[in-house]
C-alpha cells in the first residue's frame, strides 16, 4: 500500500506543519488531534469531558475519511495539560470504548495552548 495523506473536512484542520493522518502499511496514523471545531477552528468545550468528546469526534471523521473506524483503533496516545484531568477524560473515554478498548498511553502536554486540555493521537487498521 502506498503512503496516502488523509484529510477530512468534517474534522478540525491541522496546522500546516503536519497532516491529519497518513494511511500506510495497512494502518491509519492519526496525528495528535485537538478538540477544535471543524468549521471555526476554535477549541470546543471547557470541561475535559467535552474536549475529549470533540477530539474523538474529530478522530472518528478522520478515520471514516480513511476508510476505517473507531472500532479499528489499536493504539492511542492521550496528551493532557493537567494530570488532574485524567479521571474526567477516562469517564468520557469509557462512553466511546465500553468494551475491548484499544491500547493506550498517556503523556503531559509539553507546551501551554490557551484553553487546550487534551490532544489525542491514534493508530487504526485501515
Amino acid at each position: 500500500m502506498a503512503r496516502k495523506i488523509v484529510f477530512a473536512s468534517k474534522a478540525a484542520k491541522p496546522p500546516a506543519t503536519y497532516s491529519q493522518a497518513v494511511k500506510a502499511a495497512g494502518l491509519v496514523f492519526v496525528s495528535g488531534t485537538a478538540p477544535a471545531d471543524p468549521v471555526t477552528g476554535a477549541i470546543v468545550g471547557s470541561t475535559i469531558q467535552e474536549q475529549t468528546r470533540q477530539c474523538l469526534t474529530n478522530i472518528q471523521a478522520i478515520l471514516e475519511e480513511a476508510g476505517s473506524s473507531l472500532d479499528k483503533i489499536v493504539s492511542v496516545t492521550v496528551v493532557l495539560a493537567e494530570e488532574d484531568d485524567f479521571p474526567g477524560m477516562n469517564e468520557e473515554w469509557m462512553r466511546w470504548f465500553p468494551i475491548n478498548p484499544p491500547a493506550r498511553q498517556g503523556a503531559k502536554l509539553p507546551a501551554r495552548v490557551p484553553g487546550l486540555r487534551v490532544s489525542i493521537a491514534a493508530i487504526a487498521e485501515a
